[in-house]
């Protein structure tokens, strides 16, 4: 029977130990994608953004379902097709060194291949030993390696031509129409042709626009609009976060965005695909609020600096396909 004394120390011990873990946990914000970086940029998906002045440094993306090809940099993600290369047999390895060893060890205990010398007679049998197994291990290597060539590097990386099928539009179809038309010729598929894309006026106003939209549907917990503003992908991830505000019994509100400072970082286009990465600095009232009795628990900084990157198809209106953040 535990005594009232013993309850108390053990409830103010799991009181600090979940106080610590708290502490220890990562800060994540509450904007939209929660302060990580996330989405996909076709072939620059793992390609660090251009530096502007107003994001010199780009995180990696942490969360994608764009799988790396042949010509993509991926520093922050290992690549599952990459693998040690296969130790293969070959002929004199193991075999040869156990007999190589099993007449040292004869000669060491007196006796060997030829045994039943000795003094003299049995070092020079030592050596003759010696010397006839290197020969012909020597020999079977070479005879080895011209009969069937050196092994071949082992783990040819995945590779999948084309964008992601969520990018702007949900096309599986690669560049020209055809997904996955590298492969038909037998050898790795190759990464997308990409041509410079002009961005205007017209361009950045729909950015801003953007920018203020996607914020105000995530605040109003509204996944119709966030499907519009975004690509299938970034909608899945908003999705995931919006459940979790559920979950835990709070809904995030943001309110008064501004943009302060913003300029182009690359824009590319992809078969019929075209992308525009953005640095935009802003500004926003950002907090978390109890669902029951409507009290902020928690505020978060007013000022954010991200990567935005829009997808399009020939005719549609720009739509979000990634946020990275800052270092």
């Amino acid at each position: 029977m535990l005594t009232s004394t013993t309850r108390r120390k053990r409830a103010a011990t799991f009181l600090a130990l979940a106080a610590a873990l708290t502490v220890a946990a990562p800060a994540v914000e509450a904007r939209p994608g929660g302060g990580g970086s996330m989405g996909s940029r076709g072939s620059r998906t793992f390609n660090a953004p251009s530096a502007t002045t107003t994001a010199p440094t780009a995180a990696p993306m942490q969360r994608t379902q764009t799988q790396p090809t042949p010509g993509m940099n991926n520093p922050g993600m290992s690549n599952p097709g990459m693998q040690a290369p296969a130790a293969r047999p070959r002929f004199g390895g193991g075999f040869m060194a156990g007999l190589l060893g099993a007449g040292l060890l004869g000669a060491l205990l007196g006796g060997g291949f030829f045994g039943g010398l000795g003094g003299i007679a049995s070092m020079l049998g030592l050596l003759l030993q010696v010397g006839l197994v290197v020969l012909l291990v020597s020999f079977a290597v070479r005879w080895f390696r011209r009969r069937n060539g050196e092994p071949a590097t082992a783990g040819a990386p995945y590779a999948r031509s084309g964008l992601d099928p969520n990018a702007a539009g949900g096309s599986n179809a690669g560049p020209g129409g055809a997904a996955g038309a590298g492969g038909m010729l037998g050898g790795a598929q190759r990464p997308p042709q990409q041509r410079p894309v002009q961005i205007g006026p017209n361009d950045f106003q729909s950015f801003e626009r953007l920018l203020g939209e996607v914020q105000d549907a995530y605040s109003h917990e509204d996944m119709v609009g966030l499907r519009n503003l975004a690509t299938p992908e970034m909608a899945g991830y908003f999705e995931e976060e919006l459940r979790g505000n559920k979950a835990r019994g709070v809904v995030n509100r943001i309110t008064d965005v501004k943009l302060q400072q913003g300029d182009l970082s690359e824009a590319w286009g992809e078969g019929a695909q075209e992308f525009a990465t953005v640095a935009m600095r802003y500004t926003l009232k950002d907090e978390t609020i109890d669902r029951n009795t409507n009290r902020v628990v928690e505020t978060e900084p007013g000022e954010a600096t991200e990567l935005w990157t829009f997808a399009r198809n020939p005719g549609r209106p720009w739509i979000l396909s990634a946020i990275q953040q800052t270092r």
